[in-house]
């Protein structure tokens, strides 16, 4: 179970005082699958940073299995992001001088795993997402498309129980995003974890097993039909 209560974050700008998130409340259920919708500005990608602990909040906490993740000091919350935490983001985030099959054992290696059982991980990730004969083929010959697939098998690679999202089709053609949404929820159900997207795809939002609209700081349900 994911936990979220009463959380709130601003930053300051200038002499303002910018309110992201006042009282952000939400219960996700573990093994299921979440979409964040809302207006460009209204703190989806703050969201994410204070799930994975990239950030903190101002007040209130989050849950995860049990843990409060709210209350982590660093390095606490780099290792939690390490071992718990996939990320998929808009624009890949792949590592230029790796090859396919490097940028995906990156993560293993992070957490300890090297060698042949790294090996043997991540090209049988990669065979999963369709690029079984491309792990060592340099990233940037890659299709935007394939380039978000390489980025999905590393998020998954190390089993992550929490698997996050930043508009991972944003930055795909049409028939690549339709091709990465059944993609990304199939690979994230078949290993339990918790999926939670940030998008502004209808696809990709309808696809989830839930919708929340994060708007004037709070998220509220959204009916799936």
């Amino acid at each position: 179970m994911l936990i979220l209560t009463q959380l709130h974050r601003s930053f300051r700008e200038g002499a303002r005082i910018h309110r992201v998130l006042e009282g952000a409340d939400a219960r996700i259920a573990a093994g299921s699958s979440v979409a964040i919708i809302g207006r460009s500005g209204s703190g989806k990608s703050t969201l994410l940073n204070l799930l994975c602990g990239i950030d903190a909040p101002d007040a209130g906490r989050i849950e995860f299995e049990g843990r409060e993740v709210s209350a982590l000091r660093e390095p606490e919350r780099t290792l939690f992001r390490r071992r718990h935490v996939g990320f998929v983001y808009q624009f890949f985030n792949l590592v230029a001088t790796l090859d396919v099959e490097e940028n995906v054992r990156l993560m293993l290696e992070l957490n300890g795993v090297r060698g042949a059982a790294a090996h043997q991980r991540a090209a049988a990730l990669l065979e999963q997402v369709g690029l079984g004969d491309r792990l060592h083929s340099a990233v940037d010959a890659l299709s935007g498309g394939e380039q978000q697939r390489v980025a999905i098998a590393r998020a998954l690679v190390h089993e992550p129980s929490l698997l996050l999202a930043d508009e991972p089709t944003g930055n795909l053609d049409e028939q690549s995003a339709r091709e990465i949404v059944p993609l990304l929820h199939a690979l994230a159900s078949a290993r339990g974890a918790t999926l939670v997207t940030v998008t502004h795809d209808a696809h990709l939002a309808a696809a989830a097993d839930r919708i929340l609209e994060l708007r004037e700081g709070r998220l509220h349900e959204q009916s799936t039909a």
